[in-house]
């Protein structure tokens, strides 16, 4: 998984696999998500994302199973 931040414009990319997306959904007006050509999740854009997801204090933190 990859976050990547884009400031100028204000956007939050989030990539879940390296697979090729074939169909873009909008999950509201300001969220994007790729899918793969097994519908499953590729990729997610979140707009606005200093109001909607509280960037820059997002924290990642991995978990041993």
């Amino acid at each position: 998984m990859k976050i990547r931040y884009f400031a100028d414009t204000d956007t939050l990319y989030i990539v879940f696999s390296q697979k090729t997306p074939t169909e873009t959904r909008d999950l509201d007006e300001n969220t994007l998500l790729d899918l793969d050509e097994d519908g499953q999740l590729c990729n997610m854009a979140i707009e606005h994302a200093k109001e909607r997801v509280g960037i820059p204090e997002v924290d990642y933190q991995q978990i041993a199973a």
